[in-house]
C-alpha cells in the first residue's frame, strides 16, 4: 500500500503486464444462416489417450446443427471441408455470413481461413483467455454429452461415434422442443415454421385463460418469437 501511494509499484520481472483485450463487437442474427458457432470437442475411444473429434457447426438464431463430422485428429483441412460440405447443404450463396469460434489452431488455420474467404464467411474469434465467449457451442456440447442417451462407455469405433452422433443431430434437429426459442424444434426455427405454430399456442393460452380466468393470476405466457 506505501508504494503504491509512492507510485513505485512496479511489475517485476521480464514478463509483460497482463493486457485487457475489450470485448469485440457483437453480432445480431435476426434469421437463420446470419451466424453460426462452431467448435470441437473430445469423444472418449476404447483406447486409453485415443479421442475422436466431433466437428460441430449450430446456427445460433435457430440453434439447428447445420454441420457435422468426426475424424481421428484436429486440422484445419478437416474444418475446411466441413464448412464446405455445410455452406453448399444450406445454399449460402451470398456472402456476410459469420462464423464464430474459439482460438483453437484448427480455427485460425491457413487453409481454414483462405476457404473463409472463398465462400465469403466473415471470420469471428473469442477473445484470448476467455473461456466463455463461444458460449453456444459449448451449451450444445453440454446438452450431447450429458443427455441420457449418451454412451456410458468409450465408442468402440469411429463408425460407432458417427452413428450415435447422426442419431443425436436427428433428434436434437427434429424432436428436441429448445427452451432458448420458446420450446419449438431447430428445424421448426430455422425453416420458418415456428410463427404458426407461435401463434396457435397463444389463441390457446388466451381460450383457456378466457374460459377460466380465476386460474390466471397476470398475462398469458409470452409466445412471441424470439429475436436474436
Amino acid at each position: 500500500r506505501i508504494l503504491r501511494d509512492a507510485d513505485q509499484l512496479n511489475r517485476r520481472g521480464r514478463a509483460e503486464p497482463p493486457k485487457v483485450h475489450p470485448k469485440p463487437k457483437g453480432f445480431n442474427a435476426t434469421g437463420p444462416n446470419q451466424l453460426w458457432s462452431w467448435d470441437i470437442t473430445y469423444l472418449a475411444s476404447t483406447i486409453r489417450g485415443i479421442f475422436y473429434y466431433l466437428y460441430l457447426i449450430e446456427d445460433v438464431f435457430s440453434r439447428k446443427i447445420v454441420g457435422w463430422e468426426i475424424h481421428e485428429s484436429e486440422s484445419a483441412a478437416h474444418a475446411s471441408q466441413l464448412i464446405r460440405k455445410t455452406c453448399l447443404a444450406e445454399s449460402i450463396h451470398e456472402e456476410g455470413l459469420v462464423l464464430h469460434s474459439d482460438n483453437g489452431s484448427p480455427m485460425k488455420g491457413a487453409t481454414m481461413l483462405a476457404t473463409l474467404q472463398k465462400l465469403g464467411v466473415v471470420p469471428s474469434f473469442s477473445r484470448p483467455s476467455v473461456s466463455d465467449d463461444n458460449p453456444y457451442s459449448e451449451s450444445l456440447f453440454r446438452t450431447l454429452k450429458y443427455g441420457p442417451s449418451y454412451p456410458n462407455q468409450p465408442f468402440q469405433s469411429l463408425e460407432s461415434a458417427r452413428e450415435w452422433v447422426h442419431e443425436f443431430v436427428q433428434w436434437y434437429n427434429q424432436q428436441h422442443r429448445h427452451s432458448a426459442i420458446h420450446f419449438v424444434t431447430p428445424n421448426q426455427c430455422h425453416e420458418g415454421k415456428d410463427h404458426a405454430i407461435l401463434e396457435q399456442r397463444k389463441e390457446v393460452y388466451a381460450a383457456a385463460r378466457t374460459r377460466n380466468p380465476a386460474r390466471w393470476s397476470g398475462a398469458i405466457r409470452n409466445w412471441d418469437r424470439i429475436e436474436n
